[in-house]
C-alpha cells in the first residue's frame, strides 16, 4: 500500500521503518569503520588550506524542513565573495551558474577539494545528517532554496521523502545531465523506490566512487 498527500501530508510506505533502521545502522557503522579515512581527509583539508574542516549549507529536507548539509570544505575561505565577483564580471559564468548552481572549472576550489569532489569523498560527513534523520542513504538530491521553483508542481512529491547521500541522479551522470532530467530522476525514484532499488543504487554508487572519470562530478 502506498499513498501521498499534500505538502502538509505524509507519505506512508510499508518499508519506511526498515529503510530508517537501515539508515541508522549503516551510517553509524560507516562512521565507525570509516573513521580512519574521515580523520585522514580532515587532516588533509586542514593542512592544505586555512579555514574550517567542514562546510554546512542549508538544504531543503523532507516536507520542506531546513537542515545544514555537512561536507568536507572544498573551497577557499572567501568563496562566497569570490563567487559574486566572478558572476559580476563574466556573463558566461553567470549563465553556467544559473543552470546548475555550479561552475565546472571553479577557481575557488582548493587542490585537495578538487580530488574530494571528483571522488565524492567530500560528502562523507553527510553520514551525520543520515544518522540524525535529516537525510537517507538513498533518495532525491538535497536541494537549496533557489532550486525549489525549478521543480514546479513536482516539489511536494519529491520532498515527501528524505533527500539522499546518493540517488539515481548521482549514478546516472550527475552534472552531465540537464536539470530537467535531474528532476525526472528524482520523481522516478520517489514513485518507484523500494529496498531493492536502494540496494542497486548503492552498488552503482560504489562503482562511481571507485571509477569517477567522466561521471559528471565536479
Amino acid at each position: 500500500m502506498s499513498f501521498s498527500c499534500s505538502r502538509q501530508g505524509l507519505q506512508i510506505r510499508p518499508n519506511a521503518s526498515i529503510k530508517r533502521t537501515a539508515d541508522i545502522a549503516f551510517s553509524l557503522g560507516l562512521l565507525c569503520l570509516g573513521s580512519p579515512l574521515l580523520l585522514a581527509i580532515a587532516l588533509l583539508v586542514k593542512i592544505t588550506s586555512p579555514g574550517p574542516i567542514f562546510y554546512s549549507q542549508e538544504r531543503i529536507g523532507k516536507r520542506y524542513s531546513r537542515f545544514g548539509c555537512i561536507k568536507f570544505r572544498t573551497m577557499q575561505l572567501d568563496a562566497d565573495q569570490r563567487l559574486q565577483n566572478l558572476l559580476a564580471s563574466s556573463p558566461a559564468l553567470r549563465q553556467e551558474f544559473a543552470k546548475d548552481h555550479k561552475l565546472k572549472n571553479d577557481p575557488r576550489i582548493t587542490p585537495i577539494g578538487q580530488f574530494l569532489r571528483v571522488t565524492s569523498l567530500d560528502e562523507l560527513p553527510q553520514l551525520i545528517n543520515i544518522f540524525r534523520g535529516e537525510m537517507s542513504l538513498v533518495g532525491p538530491r538535497p536541494i537549496v532554496q533557489d532550486e525549489i521553483r525549478r521543480y514546479g508542481q513536482s516539489m511536494d512529491e519529491v520532498l515527501s521523502v528524505r533527500p539522499g547521500l546518493t540517488g539515481l541522479w548521482q549514478v546516472s551522470g550527475r552534472n552531465n545531465l540537464s536539470y530537467k532530467r535531474r528532476v525526472e530522476l528524482d520523481l522516478i525514484y520517489v514513485r518507484r523506490h523500494n529496498l531493492r532499488l536502494d540496494f542497486n543504487i548503492l552498488l552503482r554508487t560504489i562503482a562511481v566512487v571507485l571509477f569517477p572519470a567522466d561521471k559528471g562530478a565536479y
